[in-house]
């Protein structure tokens, strides 16, 4: 008996993860014996600090870590975030209304629309954007009006695109940009907080790049505005900052009301975050500064090789302001971007991003990530060289 199991409506209305589709070419190639240079996929190529490791090794060895525990978190964890958030950000924070510990900052978003969004509902999304936050809003059966971000406008939503649109709940935006690059400043937030405050529509801010900055320009946090606890919702990772993308640790932080739904929705979804995680992030919370800084040092020289390098070959390039990824335009020789990355690997190993994979609006882009040491860097610009010949 053949028995004949269809994925759900929602499954089916998702395009094939692109993270997925990358990693299968790259693994095919490495199959073949190729030497691939990885720019696709953002997973830091750098070990997580000793301490990190050690408070987590000490975590094992109490038993009390090893139940379930509780949902919203190690108490002190929630105070250590508040405590770093209002050192780098001048924010007060509640730990224990203000704060929510998550399994990554990507499971928090992608649960975050299930508490606040009816199906049918309108949620503005910029892009290009994180493939992530559509499906979060598919699942939740949502409608995405996209909001083109564009190179003219420094990669930001028009304010007055968010002012004209009609009956949105809810707007997604993600600064320093995943995939740009781009790093919103103060007046932007302030200028979005106070449209939405008018229009009531939640603000989702996904700050999982906060840390990750150039020439000492620090990102700012939309809680920084005044208004914004009301009705804005952010969320942040461990992953970027300390090397810490397969431990699964962030928090989402902001309006009572809104991190209290997160919250509902997780406690009937998991049982929280394994305790000894916790801790090793109360160690990543207190560490040495100078390890973050030796993190943005590295990612700096890493951004200045590749541009310069590309430059030199006559691909320019616009330097990035934050977060580990360069956005550039597709060279002329290709008709779109996935045919540029197609070419890239077939004819030189390395692994791109094609622009078109965050959305219609990434089409004639290309992202690479800075997970690469400089020496493989220069390799791939050489490659790239005889490609673009």
């Amino acid at each position: 008996m053949s028995l004949n199991f269809e994925f759900s409506d929602r499954l089916k209305q998702l395009p094939p993860y692109l993270f997925l589709e990358i990693d299968k070419a790259k693994r095919a190639a490495l199959a073949q014996g190729r030497d691939i240079i990885n720019l696709g996929v953002g997973d830091p190529d750098q070990t997580t600090p000793q301490v990190i490791i050690d408070a987590m090794k000490k975590a094992l060895d109490n038993g009390a870590n090893l139940h379930y525990p509780f949902d919203a978190g190690v108490p002190q964890l929630r105070v250590e975030i508040a405590k770093w958030f209002k050192k780098r950000f001048s924010v007060d924070l509640e730990p224990s209304s203000e704060i929510y510990p998550l399994i990554g900052s990507k499971e928090g978003l992608a649960h975050f629309p299930l508490a606040f969004i009816n199906p049918g509902e309108k949620v503005l999304l910029t892009e290009p954007a994180y493939p992530a936050y559509q499906a979060a809003v598919a699942f939740a059966g949502g409608k995405i009006q996209y909001l083109p971000i564009k190179a003219s406008n420094d990669f930001l939503p028009k304010i007055s695109d968010i002012a004209e649109s009609k009956n949105a709940r809810m707007i997604i935006v993600c600064y320093p940009n995943n995939p740009t690059a781009a790093v919103a400043n103060k007046e932007f937030y302030a200028e979005l907080v106070k449209v939405c405050r008018e229009k009531n529509i939640i603000i989702v801010s996904d700050l999982a790049y906060s840390e990750v900055y150039y020439d000492g320009v620090k990102p700012p946090s939309i809680l920084e505005v005044e208004g914004a606890k009301e009705i804005a919702i952010e969320f942040h990772s461990f992953s970027k900052t300390y090397y810490m993308t397969g431990w699964r640790l962030g928090w989402a932080c902001g309006s009572p009301l809104l991190v209290s739904g997160l919250a509902k929705v997780k406690s009937n979804v998991d049982s929280g975050v394994f305790n000894a995680i916790q801790h090793a992030g109360i160690a990543a919370l207190n560490i040495d500064p100078a390890e973050v800084e030796d993190m943005r040092n590295c990612y700096q020289e890493r951004r200045d090789a590749l541009i310069n390098g590309c430059r030199s070959i006559g691909w320019k390039i616009d330097f990035p302001k934050g977060a580990f990824y360069v956005w550039a335009k597709i060279p002329s020789k290709f008709s779109d971007s996935m045919t540029c990355v197609q070419a890239f690997l077939d004819q030189a190993d390395i692994v791109m991003t094609p622009g078109v994979g965050f959305g219609k609006s990434g089409e004639g882009y290309v992202r690479m990530a800075l997970t690469v040491p400089v020496e493989r860097i220069h390799e791939a610009v050489g490659r790239m060289a005889k490609v673009l010949q």
